[in-house]
This record gives C-alpha cells, sequence and structure tokens, in this order.
C-alpha cells in the first residue's frame, strides 16, 4: 500500500517537474495545489486532525486504483498507435484515430490528478493551506496568496 501510494506521488513530481522544466515560475494551476506527498510528508507540520488523514488516505487509494488502471489504459492504446506507425503504410485515418484515444487515455489521467489535488485542497483547513505553502516547493508569502485568493473570489 505505502509503495502504491508513494507510486503515486512520484508520478505527480514527475509531472510537475516536467512541466516547470518547460515553463519555470508559469503554472499558476500547479501552484495553487498542493501534492499528495507535501501533505503526506507534512501532515504534523500542517496540522492534519485525524478525519482529514482518514479522507486523503482513502481519496489518495481510490486515486491510486484509478490511476493503475488508467495507465493500463494508455499503455494498451499506445501499443496500438506505436503498431500501426510501424506499418510500410500508416493509413492516416486509423492512425489519427488511434491517436484521438491515446490522447483522450491521456485526458482522463490529467482530469483524475487535478481531481485529487482539488479534493485535497479543499479539504484542508485555511491554516493547513497555510502551513504547505510554508512547507512545500512552491514557497508563496503572505501576500502571493492574498493575492490569488483575491484573483479567485472576483473570477
Amino acid at each position: 500500500m505505502r509503495t502504491g501510494v508513494l507510486c503515486i506521488c512520484a508520478m505527480f513530481l514527475f509531472a510537475a517537474g516536467a512541466i516547470r522544466a518547460q515553463q519555470p515560475d508559469q503554472d499558476p494551476i500547479g501552484q495553487s495545489f498542493f501534492a499528495p506527498e507535501l501533505v503526506i510528508q507534512h501532515q504534523e507540520a500542517i496540522g492534519l486532525s485525524a478525519e482529514q488523514k482518514d479522507y486523503f488516505k482513502t481519496e489518495i487509494r481510490q486515486a491510486q486504483l484509478k490511476f493503475t488502471e488508467l495507465q493500463w489504459k494508455l499503455q494498451d492504446e499506445m501499443e496500438k498507435l506505436v503498431t500501426l506507425a510501424r506499418q510500410p503504410h500508416v493509413d492516416e485515418q486509423q492512425a489519427l484515430g488511434q491517436l484521438e484515444r491515446v490522447l483522450a487515455a491521456e485526458r482522463e489521467i490529467k482530469r483524475e490528478q487535478v481531481t485529487l489535488l482539488v479534493r485535497i485542497k479543499n479539504k484542508l483547513t485555511r491554516s493547513s493551506r497555510e502551513s504547505c505553502l510554508s512547507c512545500g516547493p512552491n514557497r508563496r508569502t503572505n501576500r502571493e496568496e492574498e493575492q490569488v485568493t483575491a484573483k479567485v473570489r472576483r473570477g
């Protein structure tokens, strides 16, 4: 179980790292959420209640199951696309149709990732969110957090 949670956390770190490598300091979405591994690693420092811990455990377990299923689906669709691409003559419509299935699988994974991040953020108290900001890689000042909050309220 712990290995699975660590795999999910590693997947989030990899995705976040890849995004940051492409666009340093230009990921307002990523900066607005708290990675599961951050919450797990700093649960005492951010003052998680027993109820919050149970909620996060349940959500992460459910996400782990979904991610595993979706990874298998993505891999299956990707293999089909590779098989089509390796043919001497590639049927364009078939290849593009298969590409759409690959992209749909990737979209499902991204959607589940964001769903988990939203649920984590929404379950944290204001105090816990502030503590997360001081613990994590996306450390923001109180002023920056106030600006983000103001934008969301206006939005």
